[in-house]
Order: C-alpha cells, then structure tokens, then sequence
C-alpha cells in the first residue's frame, strides 16, 4: 500500500542516497550532488514554508519522495525515487494521490527531459499533458514541460 506522509530528516540520507546512483542521474538528466551540496539544498528545501514535501512509502518502507515548489508564480511537481522501486507503477500511483489530496492547486507544472520517458509516462497517466519542449538555459539538456489543469 503507498503512503505519503510529511517528509523527515531521517529520510534524507536514503534521498541522498537515490540521487548518487549513476542511473538516476542518468534518469533525471541531472548530475548528483556530493553529500554537503546535498543537504545544504535539503535544508533549503525543506524550511521553504512554499514547498511541499512528502515522503512516499510502499508497505512502510520509504521508497521515494515528491515535492512542489513555486517558480516565477507557478508551482512545480518533481519525484524521485530509488532504483529499485523503478517499473511497478510506485510513482505513477504516488503523484496521483499526490496531486488529488495534497495539492490541489491548479495548474500545475512538471520539467522532465525529453529523454526521460518513464517520468513522462508517469505525468501523463496523472493527467499532465505537454506544453512545451526547450533547451535548458542551465545545461542545454532538452527538456519537456507538463502542465495539469
């Protein structure tokens, strides 16, 4: 059974952890960050009252976490979880219970490299539909944008 709950800081070493593994990296199209990078960013995160953060449990073990967080007005959803919970509808499920009982705030927004079509498949199956494809400013990695009205 999934659960989300609030998010805590023992949850945080295994989130650093599913971040540093090459594949997910590789997934996400973005460079993990060392250990002291990571939890400055954390840190950030987790005290921004505009961010909300939930950890994501499949049988009480935690597998994942998703977060929203406002960018110029508009507010964003991003997930990520641990290889092996990859593949058994874990995150397509979570951002469903995610975007209906935790955010209901619409629209919503979600960035996802083009090359990343399991994330892709996970927003669409939670109703995303794409917008937009561009160049990141920041890396020139090309990227997809979702909105869910």
């Amino acid at each position: 059974m999934i659960r989300l709950r609030l998010t805590e800081e023992a949850d945080l070493d295994l989130f650093y952890e599913h971040q540093a593994e090459p594949e997910w990296a590789a997934m996400a199209a973005f460079e993990s960050r060392d250990r002291a990078t990571f939890f400055a960013h954390q840190r950030r995160v987790q005290s921004d009252p505009n961010n909300i953060n939930r950890t994501v449990e499949i049988d009480g073990q935690v597998c994942g976490s998703v977060v929203s967080w406002l960018d110029e007005g508009r507010r964003f959803v991003g997930y990520g979880y641990g290889r092996d919970f990859w593949g058994r509808g874990i995150a397509s499920e979570a951002l469903l219970i995610y975007v209906e009982e935790v955010v209901p705030e619409r629209p919503l927004y979600a960035y996802v490299a083009a090359s990343n079509v399991s994330s892709q498949r996970v927003l669409e199956k939670a109703g995303f539909q794409q917008i937009h494809r561009h160049a990141s400013q920041d890396d020139g990695i090309e990227e997809r944008v979702y909105r869910l009205d």
